[in-house]
């Protein structure tokens, strides 16, 4: 599961997210790769069709090789870094918090019907951008154009 917050002035703040169920078993990729974080900034792209400003933070998959070379091919892609260690600024582990809490106590019993709660709680955030606005807010940091000297 992957997923950012898109902030454009003039615009609602939006989430958009990417849930890939990889198969199980020995010698297959447990988790999302290259190829899927960057497919999600491409679905963002043609969304808010405007350059992106990525802020990342420093997941081994976000400073690899491959992305590095990935991020190269997109004039319209700029990335910066987070800190190492700084999950408290980093407004999408408020979503990830959000969505956790909200299916504290649940027993499910087959791993798509958790996919269908974990969808169904994404969704519900995208519809709720003052939630959204709260989460950046909760990171301290502020989203102004700074000023020339």
């Amino acid at each position: 599961m992957a997923g950012l917050i898109a902030v454009r002035p003039g615009s609602r703040t939006r989430l958009c997210h990417r849930l890939v169920a990889h198969p199980a078993g020995k010698g297959q990729r447990r988790s999302m790769g290259e190829h899927d974080f960057i497919a999600l900034v491409d679905g963002v792209h043609q969304l808010v069709k405007a350059p992106i400003v990525l802020v990342w933070d420093r997941l081994n998959t976000h400073v690899s090789h491959a992305m590095r070379e990935l991020i190269d091919q997109r004039s319209w892609l700029t990335v910066f870094l987070l800190p190492a260690y700084s999950p408290d600024l980093n407004p999408v582990e408020w979503v990830w918090a959000h969505v956790k809490h909200s299916l504290a106590n649940l027993a499910v019993m087959a791993l798509d019907r958790l996919e269908a709660l974990v969808r169904n709680r994404l969704k519900r955030l995208q519809y709720r951008p003052e939630t959204l606005d709260g989460f950046i807010a909760g990171t301290g940091l502020t989203l102004d154009t700074p000023t020339s000297p």
